[in-house]
């Protein structure tokens, strides 16, 4: 098999779902990963296969460890390879910052075990394939909440805090061989926040997110595919690296 393949977690919607669809866009072939509804994948494997890509769609909860070796066998027993790794699946429980008690161990435990011990487990998994890649390349999707100190629970800001510095030290150990890079969104006009905050409260933090930013504008998931793209597929001399999405929240006006 000469086309490449990407595996990308949590790509039912959203970012997953608009990264999924450019991958196979450029020629690849991709495997959409879902956990929950098979539906919404369905539809984002067809579209995958209307631009030529082969898709194997596949349902895993990332945050169990067997479950992604059982994903990387699959992967390995289809395609026969993996060149690039999307850890994209994600969650949050929405509590206000302030909301002390709006948290508690389970809460922590099960975004964690998601947002950071899935990334890790997704990429031992696939290890030893990207290892056998020409050029083999991680992108974790983190967020710009830990950059900024805000975001959707203090939960969320420190597992995506965490994730950042994880795949610092996994460039550095997967390195010469397998590059791993970070890609920092901003807020997302996706219906995962749409549906989390409700429309009164996603129109209101669009209206605070839009006159905070130096660009004036949320960003939407296409854009943060691209930059995805170019972190797997082109930036061959980058690894380590954190790259901002977020039509300028973070420098701010």
């Amino acid at each position: 098999m000469t086309r490449k393949v990407c595996v990308i977690t949590g790509s039912s919607s959203g970012i997953g779902a608009a990264s999924a669809i450019l991958f196979s866009q450029r020629g690849w072939n991709v495997c959409v990963n879902y956990s929950r509804d098979s539906g919404p994948a369905e539809k984002v494997a067809s579209i995958c296969r209307e631009h030529g890509a082969e898709v194997l769609l596949e349902r895993a909860d990332v945050s169990y460890d067997a479950q992604c070796a059982e994903f990387a066998a699959r992967v390995q027993a289809r395609f026969g390879r993996c060149d690039a790794v999307v850890n994209n699946a994600g969650t949050t429980k929405f509590v206000d910052l302030n909301n002390l008690d709006g948290l508690d161990a389970g809460d922590f435990q099960k975004i964690y075990g998601v947002n950071l011990i899935g990334p890790f487990q997704m990429i031992r998994a696939f290890a030893p394939m990207l290892k056998n890649a020409e050029s083999p390349s991680v992108v974790n999707v983190s967020s710009i909440a830990p950059l900024i100190g805000g975001g959707s629970s203090l939960a969320y800001i420190a597992s995506k805090g965490a994730l950042n510095a994880l795949s610092l030290a996994l460039a550095r150990t997967l390195g010469p061989k397998i590059r791993v890079n970070v890609v920092a969104p901003g807020m997302v006009d996706s219906p995962w926040l749409r549906n989390g905050l409700g429309a009164e409260r996603f129109g209101h933090m669009l209206q605070s997110y839009e006159s905070a930013s130096a660009l004036g504008t949320l960003v939407h998931p296409e854009e943060v595919a691209e930059t995805i793209f170019y972190l797997a597929a082109k930036a061959a001399k980058t690894t380590g690296e954190v790259h901002v999405v977020d039509g300028g929240r973070r420098v701010g006006r």
